[in-house]
């Protein structure tokens, strides 16, 4: 019995979410899992075959996507970000570009003995690498900023481009079998630049001008965005034949380079959408191949890969490269990532179809070779690319690290005990004798509103990835975990309580969304902490054993210890929270605020009384 439409969508849905959060906890890129789903659902077992499934509608749900995806990453290319490797990222663009398409379009030809009008065709789907898969690389490789930024600019202004270039190509190719000339072809070329570019940033200015003004609400503006993408994409298609992916990616640059306009909702919105859609993308693309079309290839797309691997991709890298600031450890990375993505795949299958119906039979080749590449390079990067980051030096630390918003009393001992095991924190505040003390005390600060402006250009969150907000103030503790809570995500969000939350009645505390997890328990407060320091408590460590293990060490503190935070034997960190259970067994560190000793509790009064008596005197 074959299987209904709507049950196909939900079995590729269910499928899809399951190779996305398998990609997630062995840290791979998810177009792996994805392409195996796809080439076990279709060519091996038949279950999903994607033309009977949507019919006519397939490619014009193909082109949609992509131009979501494109709108989506060009959202993120912001020019401050990238001016000190402006020159870098602009030649690899145009003369690594142009290099990678005449050494593709060249082995292309020899080995897999295509003609020249479709090895130069091939070529120009070779220049595409795409932010599809070179985001998910780069949260599992973490290159420093150098290359991440490099790679990502790149990424998504060649998709475009390479997308362009094929156009260019497949215009010529038809031209000539047309016999209409080489003018045909130029002309195409410079329609689709005009149209392009010129709807892209008039798209771009108007939704700016209208989200600027207010005239959307805050419930509409993303089906406005995604209501003017589709209109900009499919008019620019119309006026000029496959001109829509440029005009889309210029327009999310406009957005993204516009001052005083804030995209972060529509930006989170476009990135939960692009993942549903690069799942759904390369699962029925991947249902699509045959296994007679793989077979016939041979080790063809394998000698063409190793080509392209350590011939092209240097090639183009360090001659883009010459007269820049970067390292050699830099360009040697940057020459060995490459991977091909979404665009590439579906860029392919679309021009395969339009030019068998032309007449080039021939071009039936297209997709397979495309494939074999996209899993090739994925495969092979994603497996080496972290080690040899490592090797080259040029890998960011794990982010471990605490960005902790206030450098107050608390912080401060929070900060310490924290650092003390390895661990990067940096305190972030706007009264300046916070700062000045946490400097003398051997931590690194930030000076300034950790949600301002400058703290977005100048923070540096590298090593860091999750956060205390410590303030005695509420309001900063709320704006700081709600900025943070899309970078570092909601588990890695803590929040110490304000005094004036603990005795407040429900209808007047801050939801959890809004706070993140609430630090050690309920009853503890910033005041009761700080109160707890003035007395003397501290922060000690102490190891648990097979003998005394957190049971026993609750019991001979007899409630006059407040557990903090442990360390596993093998260096992961657990913090105690309200919401949730840690019990830290044999071999753990645990580290507590622990109650002075006799001695100590009178030297800390009477330190207490003098500060107090000083300050009086003033």
């Amino acid at each position: 019995m074959p299987m209904s439409v709507s049950l196909s969508i939900a079995m590729m849905g269910l499928i899809a979410f399951g190779c996305q959060w398998l990609a997630w906890r062995v840290k791979l890129p998810a177009i792996l899992f994805l392409l195996a789903a796809g080439i076990l659902l279709g060519p091996l077992m038949g279950v999903v075959n994607p033309d009977a499934l949507f019919g006519d509608l397939l490619f014009p749900l193909i082109s949609l996507s992509v131009a979501i995806i494109l709108f989506e990453g060009s959202l993120t290319l912001n020019l401050q970000e990238i001016k000190t490797q402006k020159a870098v990222v602009r030649r690899l663009i145009v003369l690594g570009a142009g290099v990678t398409w005449a050494l593709v379009a060249v082995a292309t030809h020899f080995l897999i003995e295509l003609s020249w009008e479709l090895s130069v065709l091939f070529g120009a789907l070779a220049v595409v690498t795409g932010p599809t898969v070179i985001v998910p690389m780069l949260r599992t490789v973490r290159p420093n900023s150098n290359i991440a930024n490099i790679l990502r600019w790149e990424g998504i202004l060649i998709d475009p481009i390479g997308a362009l270039l094929v156009v260019v190509v497949y215009e010529f190719v038809v031209a000539q079998s047309q016999s209409a000339g080489l003018s045909h072809g130029f002309f195409a070329f410079l329609e689709i630049i005009a149209v392009g570019t010129f709807l892209g940033i008039a798209g771009g200015w108007f939704l700016g001008f209208i989200l600027k003004r207010g005239w959307v609400p805050d419930y509409l503006k993303n089906l406005a965005t995604l209501s003017l993408v589709f209109a900009i994409f499919s008019l620019s298609d119309f006026l000029a034949h496959e001109s829509g992916l440029l005009a889309v990616t210029l327009m999310g640059m406009w957005l993204a380079n516009k001052k005083d306009l804030h995209i972060g909702d529509i930006l989170h919105f476009k990135e939960n959408l692009s993942v549903v859609l690069i799942s759904g993308l390369f699962i029925l693309l991947a249902a699509r191949l045959t296994l007679d079309d793989i077979l016939a290839l041979g080790w063809a797309p394998v000698v063409l890969l190793l080509l392209m691997q350590f011939i092209v991709r240097p090639a183009a890298v360090w001659l883009s490269a010459i007269g820049s600031t970067l390292t050699w450890q830099e360009k040697s990375l940057l020459s060995w990532i490459a991977p091909r993505g979404i665009v590439a795949a579906a860029v392919s299958a679309l021009f395969a179809i339009r030019l068998q119906e032309a007449g080039q039979d021939e071009a039936a080749i297209l997709v397979p070779l495309t494939f074999s590449i996209i899993i090739g390079t994925v495969v092979l990067q994603s497996a080496t690319s972290r080690g040899l980051a490592r090797l080259l030096g040029v890998a960011e630390p794990a982010p471990k690290g605490f960005l902790i918003v206030g450098a107050n009393t608390v912080a401060r001992a929070i900060g310490s005990a924290l650092q003390k095991q390895g661990f990067r924190v940096l305190l972030t505040d706007s009264q300046w004798e916070h700062i000045r003390d946490a400097r003398m005390e051997g931590l690194e600060t930030f000076f300034g509103n950790p949600v301002s402006s400058y703290a977005d250009q100048h923070l540096d969150l590298v090593g860091i990835g999750k956060l205390m907000a410590l303030s005695p103030r509420l309001g900063i503790n709320v704006v700081a975990s709600m900025r943070f809570n899309t970078e570092f995500g909601s588990r890695n969000i803590y929040t110490l309580l304000s005094s004036t939350e603990t005795d407040a009645a429900e209808k007047h505390q801050l939801g959890s969304n809004h706070r993140g997890y609430t630090l050690f328990d309920e009853d503890m407060s910033y005041s009761k902490f700080a109160s707890l320091l003035s007395k003397g408590w501290e922060i000690r460590g102490t190891k648990l054993t097979e003998e005394f293990g957190y049971g026993d060490f609750l019991d001979v503190q007899q409630g006059k210890v407040v557990p903090l935070f442990a360390i596993s034997p093998k260096g992961r960190l657990e913090v105690f929270v309200h919401e949730g259970d840690v019990t830290p067994g044999p071999g753990w560190q645990l580290f507590s605020l622990t109650e002075p000793k006799p001695d100590e509790a009178k030297l800390a009064a009477k330190k207490e009384a003098g500060e107090k008596k000083a300050i009086n005197a003033k």
